[in-house]
Order: C-alpha cells, then sequence, then structure tokens
C-alpha cells in the first residue's frame, strides 16, 4: 500500500510539473531522435545493436544504479522520462505493475509501449514451485481471486531474445521509416550473433555428463534451462522475496548434491551466498564450489560505461555452466 502510495503522489508532482512547464518543453534539441525508455538493461542493450549507433535514438535505461528489478520503484524524474518518451519497453511480470498508473498520465499519447511478457503471449511460462523449493509465506487476501504469476525472467533466453529484437526493430521501423533498412540489418545481423550463442549453450548441454543445476537462492532462469532441457533445483522461485531458507530446503538441496554428486552450488548475481554455503556445510564433502549466474536483474552505470553487454554476460554465463555442467 505504501508503494502505491507514493507512487500516486509521484505520479501528481508529474502532471504538476508539466502544468507549470509545457511551453518550454518544445524546443528543438535532440526532435531528430527516436527516444526510448527502458527498464532493465537487456533492453538497453538490444536498442543500442539495431541503432548501431546514437544518431538515432535517445535511449535512457532506468534501473542503472544497482536496484533490483523486485524492489525498484519509479521517481518522479523517471516517470516524467517514461511521460515525454516515442518508445517505452518494460518486462511486464510482477515487478512491473507500477507501469499502468504511469502510461495513464503519459503527456505523450502517441507513445508506442512494448511489453516483453506480452510479446511472448502464450511462450510465457508460469511461476513454478518443484521438488523442495520453499514456497513464499503465505499472505491473507480474503475475498480476492487468486492469480495466476508468471515468471519474469524472459530476458535470459537467447531464444527470447531474438524474438524480442524483432518486435523492437518493427517498432523503431514504424518510427522512423527512412532508417527501416539501417534498422532491419543490424537486428539481422545481431540476431546472427545470437544463434550462434545459443548453439554454444546447446553443444555444452548436449557434451555434458550433468544435466542439473542446483541453486542456493532464488531462481530467475527457468526460460534458459527450459531452452536447453536441464534440470534444477533450488531454495526459491525467481522473484521469491524470501531471504532465509528453512532447515529442510537447507537439508532436501545438500542430499541432492551428494546424491548427484555435485562439485558445485550456486547462487545469482548480488547474492551473499549465505545459503549456498550453508548448503555446502552440510553435504558429505563439504567442499563444493560457490558457482555464480549474471541475471541481469539489475546494473550500474559503471558496468555499462566498462562495455559489459548482453552478449558478453551470457557468454559469461556460458563459461559457468559449463564447470557446472562438467
Amino acid at each position: 500500500m505504501k508503494k502505491c502510495i507514493t507512487l500516486l503522489l509521484a505520479v501528481t508532482l508529474v502532471i504538476t510539473l508539466f502544468a507549470g512547464c509545457s511551453a518550454k518543453e518544445n524546443t528543438n534539441e535532440s526532435t531528430s531522435k527516436i527516444k526510448v525508455v527502458t527498464t532493465i538493461y537487456p533492453m538497453y542493450d538490444w536498442i543500442m545493436n539495431i541503432a548501431g549507433d546514437d544518431k538515432h535514438t535517445d535511449i535512457t535505461v532506468l534501473l542503472n544504479n544497482g536496484v533490483d528489478i523486485h524492489n525498484y520503484q519509479p521517481t518522479a524524474d523517471d516517470i516524467i522520462k517514461i511521460s515525454t518518451c516515442d518508445l517505452f519497453i518494460y518486462v511486464g511480470g510482477e515487478s512491473d505493475k507500477w507501469v499502468d498508473d504511469t502510461l495513464n498520465s503519459a503527456q505523450n499519447k502517441n507513445m508506442r509501449v512494448i511489453n516483453l511478457m506480452d510479446v511472448l503471449g502464450e511462450s510465457a511460462k508460469e511461476e513454478k514451485i518443484i521438488e523442495g523449493m520453499q514456497a513464499e509465506a503465505e499472505h491473507d487476501h480474503e475475498g480476492e481471486e487468486e492469480k495466476t504469476e508468471y515468471d519474469e525472467h524472459v530476458w535470459l533466453s537467447l531464444k527470447n531474445a531474438s524474438k524480442f529484437v524483432d518486435e523492437i526493430t518493427k517498432v523503431l521501423c514504424e518510427l522512423d521509416s527512412k532508417d527501416t533498412e539501417l534498422y532491419t540489418n543490424n537486428a539481422s545481423a545481431y540476431k546472427e550473433k545470437l544463434s550462434a550463442l545459443d548453439k554454444e549453450y546447446q553443444q555444452t548441454v548436449a557434451s555434458s555428463k550433468n544435466k542439473t543445476l542446483l541453486f542456493g537462492d532464488r531462481f530467475p532462469f527457468r526460460y534458459m534451462v527450459d531452452d536447453y532441457g536441464l534440470t534444477y533445483y533450488a531454495a526459491f522461485v525467481g522473484c521469491a522475496a524470501e531471504s532465509e531458507a528453512s532447515f529442510e530446503t537447507i537439508s532436501f538441496l545438500a542430499n541432492k548434491v551428494n546424491e548427484l554428486s555435485l562439485g558445485y552450488v550456486m547462487t545469482i548475481d548480488g547474492s551473499d551466498q549465505k545459503i549456498a554455503k550453508t548448503i555446502i556445510a552440510n553435504t558429505k564433502t563439504k567442499n563444493q564450489k560457490v558457482l555464480t549466474l549474471d541475471s541481469m536483474q539489475s546494473i550500474t552505470q559503471e558496468k555499462i560505461d566498462s562495455g559489459e553487454n548482453y552478449l558478453s554476460i551470457m557468454q559469461s554465463n556460458l563459461n559457468v555452466l559449463k564447470e557446472a555442467l562438467s
């Protein structure tokens, strides 16, 4: 409720700001560029590859200060950026419930919007509690109809990324028809890179003796493991708020490490590794490594400026997978 009130106040502030400064909005600076706002980094990087440079687009990524997508709430400045952009791209999962109010108050009524979950349609996967996974604490919502929750970590599939690039390219071409050839050629070249990396993932899994990943952490990689037919175990679902695992969860995962003779326990970026280390401490050999996969749920501007990108992060994740599946 507090988050909703904060958001409504922010939206009100934006409307007030527009009323006070709308006369100053019509400057000719950057008018030739498509103003794009994305919530998370992968979308930003896809746009950069499709557009080719910053001559055609003016791109803002909102989550560039290390804030996790599950904890993000837009500031008044963020809402202003969204309200005046030409193209807004967001995931569309549970973490993006704030978007509807923001779009309803947008100044640019011709804004194009891409919801990645909508792009996937029936390919979007429901959140799944598997054996040994700790369910989220039940909340009392008497009288409310229980809604199906979908796994929102759709960007962690190279196959999905190719679909999203197609959709983004289509919209960019509609917004800037004179540069259609540039966008389509760049998208085609980028999709070849996505496909090549996808084949590397396929080959790695096909040649691996181990086909199971075990996470002492949240598990946002459902789309990725389903792409390659991997089995997985984890402490929590990808969007879980819990940070403390039960004795039963720790015991189950430690026994799985023993049963499968795993040499590792996995975590995601930003983890304190506490659960993973507790699992290891409860195995027979107690000598497993902690391996980390990057979920790209948060990123800092420093990392962006250093040259990290979607493909390089997914390549790094593949290198970690090679070690885990060996």
